[in-house]
């Protein structure tokens, strides 16, 4: 038995996927009335209308229920709520249980954590591990929109953990004919990816929303993959992750997409709407909002550039206006294109 927690478009998705390989599945949903409307109508109408939830998943509100007899659990809940989840599903784990994270994004210090301080910059994963110590832990990210997988388009994910079993367990819960699961034995730069991406997502819904060409795009998503990936080595991350579906496929997809709740935010934004209103405006969570502030100050802890963080933490949370934010960084000084060739390129010079 298989256990997803989070009735969001996502966690939805990939409870039918579960089941459709042959495996009972129990969908836990926090609202309990969320769980009745689901039962009542066969879908789940409030994230993922008009796509039947498969006859062998069980929408729930009791977590100790669909946590009971579960050896591999997906958490598929906002990083907002991750902790609180993490916690309550603590004591409810059988030892050696596989707990897969879903969830995109970066907690630090704030009113997520409100019980540390000073500088902390922890990952999903990390949080599921520090309440669930007897747990083995993966991640599972890539270019994934949700309402495309439940259409059935063909879609790649990345399963990402030093446990060799557990991402081969977790290929054989999840590959189908249309999700195609790939192996990545680095969970920290899989993660730290599907995280940043967010970031790039929102800078490129200003720049459609600013009638931006295709050139302006291109340039955009490949700086911002220069720079994620340099910020994710500097972390302990191998760069060579990024060159994968985690990487520049979640990049893409997230950036060019107007189904990406990233994206819309920043499309209203650059329409002229404030943050409180752009949110307001998206009705869901936009994971990116609060990376882009732990980024950017975790950028300055460990004196990594990063120019279009630092732009879209001027315009969001300091007030700067668009188009002056824009007219600095394309006046800024020209870098390296790939900082890691670079690198070796100057290695290889004092070697010789």
């Amino acid at each position: 038995m298989v256990a997803v927690l989070g009735g969001g478009n996502f966690g939805t998705v990939i409870a039918n996927i579960i089941a459709a390989r042959g495996h009972e599945v129990r969908l836990w949903m926090r609202d309990p009335e969320q769980v009745e409307d689901t039962r009542r109508w066969g879908e789940n109408r409030r994230y993922l209308p008009g796509h039947a939830l498969h006859r062998r998943v069980e929408a729930m509100a009791d977590l100790q229920r669909a946590l009971s007899g579960a050896g591999m659990v997906f958490v598929a809940v906002p990083s907002a709520s991750i902790r609180e989840v993490a916690a309550d599903m603590a004591h409810l784990l059988r030892p050696a249980t596989l707990v897969i994270s879903t969830t995109k994004g970066i907690e630090g210090p704030g009113a997520h954590a409100p019980e540390v301080s000073g500088s902390v910059f922890r990952l999903m994963s990390e949080i599921l591990e520090s309440y669930c110590p007897d747990a083995r832990v993966g991640v599972l990210s890539g270019p994934n929109l949700a309402e495309e997988i439940a259409r059935g388009d063909y879609t790649g994910t990345v399963v990402a953990s030093s446990d060799a079993d557990l991402r081969s367990r977790v290929q054989d819960t999840l590959h189908s004919r249309s999700f195609r699961v790939y192996s990545n034995p680095d969970r920290y730069g899989v993660e730290l990816a599907g995280a940043l991406k967010n970031i790039y997502a929102i800078a490129s819904g200003m720049a459609a929303a600013l009638g931006a060409g295709q050139n302006t795009r291109a340039m955009l998503i490949t700086r911002g993959l220069a720079e994620m990936s340099q910020f994710a080595v500097s972390q302990g991350a191998n760069p060579l992750t990024f060159l994968g579906l985690a990487g520049v496929g979640d990049l893409m997809v997230t950036c060019a997409s107007p189904l990406s709740r990233n994206h819309q935010l920043g499309y209203a934004v650059g329409q002229g709407a404030s943050l409180a209103q752009a949110q307001e405006e998206v009705g869901k969570l936009a994971e990116g909002v609060n990376t882009i502030a732990v980024v950017h100050a975790r950028a300055r802890e460990l004196e990594v550039t990063m120019p279009i963080v630092q732009g879209l933490h001027e315009i969001l949370f300091e007030g700067r206006a668009l188009a002056e934010v824009l007219v600095r960084l394309m006046l800024a000084e020209q870098r390296d294109d790939v900082a890691f060739v670079a690198s070796t390129a100057g290695l290889e010079q004092d070697a010789e």
